[in-house]
């Protein structure tokens, strides 16, 4: 498989932690679990999560829209509806394209 192919999967990121920190197996997955579940719980209050040197996530609000069903090709309007973003820090961008280690 080609690098940039590759996907991080939440289990690669709890082994990450406890192999970098030495936490057991199960400190490492209760660490990650209270990261991520901390973020849904931000996110799902509409509040704007920042990680400094990494980026920051925001809830935004879409309005309702006329679309159009891509099978039958019948006019529909999509609801409104909220979404997470996601913007990367000038310090990451910079990581990405080797700019900086």
């Amino acid at each position: 498989m080609d690098e940039q192919e590759k996907t991080l999967t939440k289990a690669m990121i709890i082994e990450e932690v406890y192999e970098r920190i030495g936490f057991s197996k199960k400190e490492a997955a209760d660490l990650v679990e209270s990261v991520f579940q901390t973020l849904k719980d931000e996110l799902r209050k509409s509040n704007k999560v920042k990680i400094s040197g990494f980026g920051h996530f925001d809830v935004k609000d879409k309005k309702p829209r006329r679309g159009r069903n891509p099978q039958t090709g019948d006019d529909l309007m999509i609801s409104a509806r909220k979404v997470v973003s996601f913007k990367a820090s000038q310090i990451l961008k910079d990581q990405v394209n080797g700019e900086a280690e």
